[in-house]
């Protein structure tokens, strides 16, 4: 085991596990099993780097995925080795399928290999996310997880992974951590060194060049009942289009817009939102339409902790997308690589056959539709700063190997108790083809109540990727020009 002064000597250079392991910075093997030449040439100094070596980045596509996964499988053969994902619709066996509808399973014949309830969750407590144990503990009468065989799905176009390798050489931190500089398109640190490079990776995953979607969000008291919120949302991710440049992004990453179309006290509210690339430069820009007063105001508390878009105060701006925005109020620890269970290939909630009714139950959704399974997740641990404010004081995420998606997050009050658990059911939309969630559950475990973001069962379409966007659209007076429609 390393001393505190061996791992303070290897600093940003390396990250550390769990089980005290140090991996060194492009690497996948932990210090302990390397000899101990090895280990006293890393604790020289090392100068800082902007990417990762020729050599490592040629990694990439080779024992690593284009992503940066672990190509292979796991010992035990409980995770199969990734062999491209589903990369089209023809892929998936459903080809005449068009974008913006239910995606059909392409799972729809595998099996349970078995449930996880309360009983027999010590069996599995090692790959247990510290939330889904409280779920389990809190819930144990209704609440279970149905696990099948993990299908690593994962797959994004051939540009996005030409540009990932590109970005591993090139891409950096800006000061603190707080911005990107030097990658474009794809992922920016695909051989992660610290957890505010894994975070990036999720803030800036690939999820196609401009998505539209109605969906509902439901605030489900604890006995069942809630108002369903419709909104219409549109993605302009300029980060990601083909042939994006840095000079040309004017430091904006995404353009979003939110309107509330019920129920009807609500309806009529928009939310634009312009996010940064460079944080340090400047924050994220934010404006409101106000159908009562018909005016656009600028928003700058629509970020960290204000309560998220008539979430009747069950999550925060930042929970949206499991997480999104400045990183600057935590501190990010990279703890490792872990095998958990998680919520993947989410077909059955996103299918068009359900009715919400069939989703929504007293406090948590129904399980029999959810799905999950063994996957490799990285663990990035952020605690607050001192002196800074935030409702959550600790957050840990499970990240997903295969596209950076946020999986699971455990949440915790200033008690340092757990207070809430978010899951991000997530499935290959392989008409793009990308991975994205399909439905957010955020739970409060203290009351009892739950939100569910992302329902569109009931919906003629789903997340449309046809559509045509520009940034004209997202401008503050085309948000003026939208409320008065």
């Amino acid at each position: 085991m390393l001393s505190h002064l061996d791992s303070a000597r290897l600093g940003a250079d390396s990250i550390g596990t769990s089980e005290g392991a140090v991996y060194r910075r492009g690497t996948t093997m932990p210090i302990r099993n390397m000899t101990t030449l090895t280990v006293l040439s890393l604790l020289l100094p090392v100068a800082a780097l902007a990417g990762v070596s020729p050599d490592q980045a040629a990694r990439l596509g080779a024992d690593l995925t284009p992503m940066g996964a672990e190509q292979a499988g796991n010992a035990d053969e409980t995770i199969p080795a990734w062999e491209g994902g589903i990369s089209s619709p023809a892929d998936a066996g459903f080809p005449d399928f068009k974008t913006g509808g239910h995606h059909p399973n392409p799972f729809a014949d595998d099996a349970i290999k078995f449930t996880i309830n309360a009983q027999n969750m010590d069996q599995y407590g090692d790959k247990l996310t510290a939330g889904h144990k409280a779920l389990l503990n809190t819930y144990g009468d209704t609440y279970f997880m149905n696990v099948y065989g993990t299908r690593r799905s994962a797959a994004f176009p051939q540009r996005i992974y030409d540009a990932t390798k590109r970005n591993a050489a090139a891409a950096e931190l800006l000061e603190g951590g707080n911005g990107v500089t030097g990658a474009t398109e794809g992922i920016p640190f695909p051989i992660p060194s610290s957890g505010l490079e894994v975070i990036w990776n999720h803030i800036l995953r690939y999820r196609g060049e401009g998505a539209s979607r109605t969906i509902g969000q439901a605030p489900v008291t604890r006995n069942g009942n809630y108002t369903m919120v419709m909104l219409e949302d549109e993605f302009y991710p300029a980060y990601s289009l083909e042939g994006a440049s840095e000079a040309d992004l004017d430091n904006v990453i995404i353009y979003f817009k939110q309107r509330v179309t019920q129920p009807p006290r609500l309806a009529g509210q928009i939310l634009l939102v312009h996010e940064t690339l460079n944080q340090v430069l400047e924050h994220r820009k934010a404006w409101l339409y106000n159908p009562g007063q018909r005016r656009v105001r600028r928003a700058p508390n629509v970020a960290f902790d204000n309560p998220g878009t008539a979430s009747d105060g069950l999550r925060t701006s930042d929970d949206l997308d499991l997480y999104n925005g400045s990183p600057e109020r935590y501190n990010w620890e990279l703890v490792g690589k872990r095998e958990i269970y998680v919520p993947y290939n989410a077909y059955k909630l996103h299918s068009g056959d359900l009715k919400y009714k069939d989703i929504i139950r007293p406090l948590h959704i129904n399980q029999d539709h959810a799905r999950y399974e063994l996957h490799r997740v990285w663990v990035v641990d952020a605690t607050l700063k001192d002196g800074i404010r935030h409702v959550y004081k600790r957050r840990t995420f499970y990240i997903d190997e295969d596209s950076w998606q946020i999986l699971a997050e455990d949440i915790y009050d200033n008690r340092d108790q757990i207070w809430r658990v978010a899951e991000g059911h997530a499935i290959n939309y392989y008409d793009v083809p990308t991975l994205w969630t399909t439905l957010d559950v955020y739970t409060d475990l203290q009351v009892g109540r739950y939100l569910a973001l992302g329902l569109n069962n009931e919906q003629n379409k789903t997340y449309n990727f046809d559509v045509s966007l520009q940034r004209a659209d997202f401008g503050p007076s085309a948000l003026r020009r939208a409320g008065t429609r």
